[in-house]
């Protein structure tokens, strides 16, 4: 016989973890290896609860989604461990699976240095590719809007914005930092074909 289940463990599972319940069979079913068949992801769901009421507490959980669907990795990882035979597309298709929501210091310190690696690069775009381009990613201008504001035409503009993600994709690709030799040889190459025509 099991033990009966706390009344307020029952409140937390219901108001913190239960609304999130249709996400988790959706990116289980979405982000499985192979497919998982409804049976599976209903062992999961299982498992996976279960494991959240046996826990000792629950008041440590600030991210009570994140929470879940980490657990639910762990268990889906166990039941590939214990499986007989793995094929080895369910292992490379394991290895692919992350988390949402994960909001770990390490994921908020990568992504404030990538924040500000990309506004030092945008910083060292030419002035008018860079205004053209924030205007039409960040405030979400249209180009007449820009072309307008700007005082050039409706291709000028577009030309100015896929410069600029040209750029920026190329730099980010390359991991290079504003200012980097190969950043800016590439900015001052397009300048430099654009003044010839």
């Amino acid at each position: 016989m099991t033990a009966a289940i706390c009344p307020s463990r029952i409140a937390w599972l219901a108001g913190h973890v239960l609304p999130h319940e249709p996400a988790l069979r959706q990116w289980l079913a979405g982000r499985g290896p192979g497919a998982l068949s409804a049976c599976e992801i209903d062992d999961i769901v299982q498992d996976t609860y279960a494991a959240l009421v046996s826990l000792a507490a629950v008041d440590h959980i600030d991210a009570p989604r994140a929470y879940l669907f980490t657990t639910a990795r762990s268990i889906l990882l166990q039941q590939l461990r214990r499986a007989k035979v793995v094929q080895i597309e369910a292992v490379a298709d394991i290895e692919r699976l992350r988390v949402e929501d994960q909001h770990t210091p390490e994921r908020h310190m990568s992504a404030h240095q990538e924040l500000r690696r990309l506004h030092a690069l945008l910083a060292a775009l030419p002035g008018k590719c860079r205004e053209a381009f924030v205007l039409r990613r960040v405030e979400g201008l249209t180009q007449r809007e820009i072309a307008a504001r700007m005082g050039i035409s409706e291709n000028t503009v577009e030309k100015h914005v896929g410069k600029a993600l040209r750029l920026l994709t190329d730099a980010m690709g390359r991991g290079d930092s504003p200012g980097a030799d190969s950043f800016m040889e590439q900015v001052d190459d397009i300048d430099g074909r654009r003044n010839v025509r």
